[in-house]
């Protein structure tokens, strides 16, 4: 096959023209037909896989279980995959804690820059801080009790509710294993049905993905730098180095957490493992959204870095909703930039209670663009640290928020091949693309 036939390197094509597209309209004027004739083609593309989601998380999850035949099975590999992800996230925060300390960003900015930043969001900031206050208003066991939903179609009706989709799966699954066999194979045999035809839905929905993120990345690019490209870069100079110590974080996650579980529990190596997950990888960072790259991942994983389907349809789901390490580690970072930029030095003790707030903070982060600013919000506070410095990073966050979903994403595909490494359900994959 061609190289340009390729999805990931069709995908990467839609990425640059996207970018170039972006940055003529913003110099030609041409923003307003972008906003109106272009951006709604990357909003088709992100609504279309948005609502095969819940649709294939449901079957698939419903399947596994099934087949794993077995609920002892069940809740060990349930453990396994919350305790790992828990491990992942409380790394992710500690080389965050590290990357900041070392660069001190939020030194190098300039007190004039510092200023403009914290009056042109001001307004922004008010918004994200009341939804926050919300956010605390609820009980420590609130999360849990979300889990389980009052209404079986109103937990269907939006992305947010995965984990009480995940929920009522594994019960309908448990269900299933208990009665006789001849009267469950009929509904087992229909969601296993149902989900190779989603999985299909997928297939179709990914030959729009090149015009997908051509799309929403030209729409990214002039809602960054409206019609002052030189204000935009500006502002990405300004605060560089904060987004160097967040990337470099990023990358040393990816590159030493990741490796270490690979050579703990499993044979397989980062180069095959970044090969067979890349689309998704791409998608991740063109949507921002790691609920609507779901059932990109899932198919990914499956097909390409030979996750049993058992395992994928588990691990990957509770992964989108409760998995954030790309998040939590951009909200340590963001902590502390935003301590030093307004002359605060945090102690061991507040660096701390840092790593134990966003890793809390993480599982009840949703898997959609913008939702880790506000769980920054509860960061920020749990250290005494001004909230309104949330509008030094703001000019920025959307390009970083992309890159934090890819890692976010990489790492519930990571996890669910470890997961499948240790319960002998990971075969060989064959990196189609």
């Amino acid at each position: 096959m061609p190289w340009y036939r390729k999805l990931h390197w069709q995908i990467i094509i839609g990425l640059v023209l996207g970018l170039i597209w972006g940055l003529i309209s913003t110099q030609a004027g041409f923003n307003q037909f972008t906003s109106d004739f272009i951006r709604p083609f990357g909003t088709i593309f992100v609504n279309m896989l948005q609502m095969i989601a819940i649709p294939l998380v449901l079957a698939s999850l419903v399947v596994g279980v099934t087949k794993l035949n077995d609920i002892t099975k069940l809740s060990r590999m349930g453990g396994k995959t919350i305790g790992i992800y828990m491990v992942t996230t409380v790394l992710a925060i500690t080389i965050g804690l590290i990357s900041v300390n070392l660069i001190q960003p939020g030194k190098a900015l300039p007190e004039e820059t510092r200023i403009e930043l914290l009056e042109s969001y001001q307004e922004n900031v008010a918004d994200r801080e009341q939804t926050a206050e919300q956010a605390l208003e609820r009980g420590p066991l609130q999360p849990l009790v979300d889990i389980v939903p009052q209404n079986l179609i109103q937990s269907m009706s939006s992305n947010s509710n995965m984990l009480q989709v995940v929920f009522l799966a594994i019960l309908l699954g448990i269900g299933l294993i208990q009665i006789d066999r001849k009267k469950s194979d009929l509904l087992v045999n229909m969601f296993d049905g149902f989900n190779d035809v989603i999985i299909k839905i997928v297939d179709y929905i990914m030959l729009l993905a090149p015009y997908g993120v051509f799309a929403l990345l030209a729409a990214v690019i002039i809602d960054l730098a409206g019609d002052d490209l030189g204000r935009a870069v500006d502002l990405l100079f300004a605060l560089g180095w904060y987004s160097i110590a967040v990337l470099a974080g990023l990358i040393a996650h990816m590159s030493l957490v990741y490796m270490g579980l690979f050579k703990i529990f499993s044979n397989m190596s980062l180069k095959n493992f970044f090969k067979g997950i890349r689309p998704a990888m791409l998608l991740g960072f063109s949507t921002s959204s790691s609920a609507a790259t779901l059932p990109v991942t899932m198919e990914r994983v499956e097909k390409n870095l030979g996750v049993e389907e058992e395992v994928a349809s588990f691990v990957l789901p509770v992964g989108a909703t409760i998995n954030m390490d790309g998040t939590s580690l951009y909200q340590a970072v963001a902590a502390v930039f935003i301590a030093q930029a307004v002359g605060m030095d945090l102690s061991i003790a507040q660096q701390l209670t840092i790593v134990l707030t966003a890793t809390l903070a993480s599982i009840g982060t949703a898997g959609v663009p913008g939702a880790g600013i506000i769980m920054l919000v509860i960061v920020l506070n749990s250290v005494q640290v001004p909230v309104e410095g949330i509008a030094l990073i703001l000019g920025v966050d959307r390009i970083l928020d992309m890159c934090r979903t890819a890692v976010n994403i990489t790492g519930d595909a990571a996890v669910s091949v470890v997961i499948a490494s240790t319960e002998g359900k990971l075969s060989q994959g064959h990196f189609d693309d």
